[in-house]
């Protein structure tokens, strides 16, 4: 039974000819901004967005009066009429917010190209902010109250029986893969090895200038079995905004556009946040299927044809899954293609999370991803992949998901 459910892999639908959609080199990305990435910001939440905002307008070479649509996090603390009046944006013609938090990351670029596309808005500004390492964390148990609303239902069911955190959620699909697949934690550690290689080159990432070894992997704490200290993100304070227009607007900016070619969301049947263990497969993400099968439907390009990616990498498992379910190697193969690095690295045969992704540079829920995207294509990177014509970004993991794929 196993076999036939990984020959069919996940159900198909039939979907609109790919000539009806209309993002596809329409829409672009012309500006970025970030704050610093840190471990205490020392400020809101609010402050850091519009900090963000202004440096992506910078960025783009536009003015603020120029900003008339908006899309933000369903989880993000801020919301877009207080960020319009700190900012002075005179008015919004759309705004709208994603859910499913890291996979909002892509869908707000989804919605954002949508909106502009088909004419709603002109420039639309997509954001997020957070103070998660200063602020609320994750393993806080947040107050009874809290738990049992009923946005919380799920949580309420788990969080009381100690069930409370990301990494144990994950350590269960973690487990399983090793077990089916016969993964060692020497080839997942090759994962954090490569990313934090990564960081050292980048000057604004939270642990540049401290490389890791494997064996400094291997001695690390165990936080849930299997997944060790360096397989876990890095909890930060920050905030990333970036601006999209249209194909024509972006030709007379400031930037190189990064034009949108896809970008597509995926949700699976049988589906909780973080917790699908009543799947007949939990080794793999099938929302991540579904993201990816539709953005080579309606780009037409093929993963053999993407030059860098990046993958969303709240932990390490996640990226190896990722390159399977996007069909970048078969089922079972993706910690054997990341063993010993060479294949994710610079020069190798699709090199991963450039900017030192959330293992190492920072975690802004997928958006610092999507910039480190942007400026492969800009050719800035400070692991610059040599002439990049395609870049790929992938939204979270364990809950419904998003994926974009921008070009030069």
């Amino acid at each position: 039974m196993f076999d036939q459910y990984l020959a069919r892999r996940y159900r198909t639908t039939v979907r609109p000819s790919k000539e009806d959609y209309l993002i596809k080199d329409n829409v672009a990305i012309v500006g970025i901004g970030a704050t610093e990435f840190s471990k205490n910001s020392g400020r809101s939440e609010i402050q850091m967005v519009c900090e963000a905002i202004k440096d992506a307008v910078d960025d783009a070479g536009l003015n603020m009066e120029d900003i008339d649509g908006m899309v933000r996090f369903t989880m993000d603390y801020t919301d877009e009429m207080h960020i319009a009046s700190s900012l002075g944006i005179p008015n919004l013609t759309y705004f709208g917010e994603c859910g499913w938090g890291g996979g909002a990351s892509c869908a707000t670029v989804m919605h954002a190209a949508a909106a502009v596309a088909a004419g709603v808005a002109n420039c639309v500004v997509c954001y997020r902010g957070m103070n998660e390492r200063s602020g609320q964390r994750y393993g806080r148990a947040p107050g009874a109250e809290q738990v049992l609303t009923a946005p919380n239902d799920h949580f309420g069911s788990i969080m009381p029986y100690g069930f409370a955190t990301p990494p144990s959620w994950v350590a269960m699909f973690a487990r399983r893969y090793i077990h089916e697949f016969g993964a060692t934690p020497e080839q997942l550690g090759w994962v954090s090895v490569v990313c934090r290689e990564y960081a050292c080159m980048n000057p604004k990432a939270m642990f540049y200038g401290r490389p890791i070894t494997l064996q400094d992997y291997m001695e690390a704490r165990m936080i849930v079995e299997p997944l060790r200290l360096y397989d876990c993100c890095v909890d930060t304070d920050g905030a990333v905004a970036m601006i999209l227009t249209t194909a024509e607007r972006a030709k007379d900016l400031k930037q190189r556009p990064a034009y949108i070619m896809g970008a597509t969301q995926g949700i699976a049947t049988q589906g909780e946040m973080m917790t699908s263990y009543y799947r007949p497969r939990i080794s793999g993400l099938p929302e991540a299927w579904y993201a990816g099968q539709e953005l080579w439907r309606v780009t037409g390009v093929t993963p053999k044809d993407v030059d860098v990616a990046q993958f969303y990498d709240a932990f390490t498992p996640l990226i190896p899954m990722q390159l399977e379910e996007y069909g970048f190697c078969d089922v079972g193969e993706g910690v054997a293609f990341c063993e010993g690095g060479d294949r994710i690295r610079l020069g190798g045969e699709i090199p991963c999370n450039t900017s030192g992704g959330h293992l190492s540079e920072a975690y802004i829920h997928g958006m610092n991803l999507i910039a480190e995207a942007v400026r492969q294509i800009r050719g800035t990177s400070t692991a610059q992949v040599k002439d990049v014509e395609l870049s790929l970004v992938t939204g979270g993991l364990g809950v419904p998901t998003s994926a974009v794929l921008l070009r030069r």
